[in-house]
């Protein structure tokens, strides 16, 4: 399939996980690419495996002028932006809630919620609006649903950043333009080894105990890969779902069912 022929995606939190693997599959299917993250070496080497179809930009998603400077990127290469992928995120770091701090608090929403909103804000202006057409799709995670222990910070940040999906996807209808967003569950993903890690080091067991554990309530006893994850969120963002917007969709082996 070429869903994303003539098209251009800018993917946010490229440098790891989810990010580069997505971009990749953006770029197999046509697309032009400009990959940001914060560590710079990281997302070139992901730019220098696809190509000549990908840029890569050094970009603090929760600071402005970066925000900017990345759109201006995509502009200023290949003319338009055509998906939004906000994949970017941070757990932030795990506190009872009587441990909390305001910066663990907010450092972790900025990432995980406002720098959707700069993004987003930010390829309307400049491109979706002014064009009529566009998708977005934004990455929530199971968190947001139920909260999770010892992450009211990171629980919280990913359950706004679902309503705002939706708000989202209320005013820019007008424009022909989706948003939507992808909840995943645990992703057999570096971040995912190494949370398990810890947690099996704080409760003296094995790695092995914990995953058994988080499967435990799965229907599908297995974790999610990236590439689950990732075709569901390139479906959002093709033609084939023009009538799928403000949605909150899971990708976590039956975890939660709505």
């Amino acid at each position: 399939m070429n869903r994303f022929e003539g098209k251009v995606a800018i993917v946010t939190g490229a440098s790891t996980g989810l990010g580069p693997i997505m971009a990749r599959m953006l770029a197999d299917e046509g697309a032009r690419l400009v990959l940001a993250a914060r560590r710079r070496e990281l997302v070139e080497e992901a730019a220098a495996a696809i190509g000549e179809a990908a840029v890569a930009v050094r970009a603090d998603v929760t600071d402005e002028a970066d925000v900017a400077a990345m759109v201006e990127a995509a502009m200023t290469r290949w003319g338009q932006v055509d998906v939004l992928m906000n994949n970017a995120a941070v757990p932030g770091t795990d506190k009872w809630i009587w441990e909390q701090t305001v910066d663990n608090f907010l450092d972790t929403y900025k990432v995980d919620c406002m720098a959707a909103m700069l993004c987003t804000r930010e390829v309307l202006n400049r491109s979706m609006m002014g064009r009529r057409t566009g998708a977005i799709v934004n990455f929530s995670s199971g968190a947001g649903w139920d909260g999770m222990i010892r992450k009211s910070h990171y629980s919280a940040a990913k359950g706004a950043l679902r309503i705002l999906t939706k708000v989202t996807a209320k005013e820019v209808g007008q424009f022909d333009i989706r948003c939507n967003c992808v909840v995943p569950g645990a992703i057999e993903t570096e971040l995912m080894v190494n949370y398990m890690k810890r947690v099996a080091e704080e409760q003296g067991t094995t790695v092995e105990e914990i995953a058994a554990g988080i499967q435990a309530p799965l229907p599908l006893k297995t974790f999610s890969t990236p590439e689950d994850v990732a075709n569901l969120a390139l479906f959002l963002a093709s033609d084939q779902a023009r009538t799928i917007t403000g949605q909150s969709i899971n990708v976590d082996a039956g975890l939660v069912m709505t």
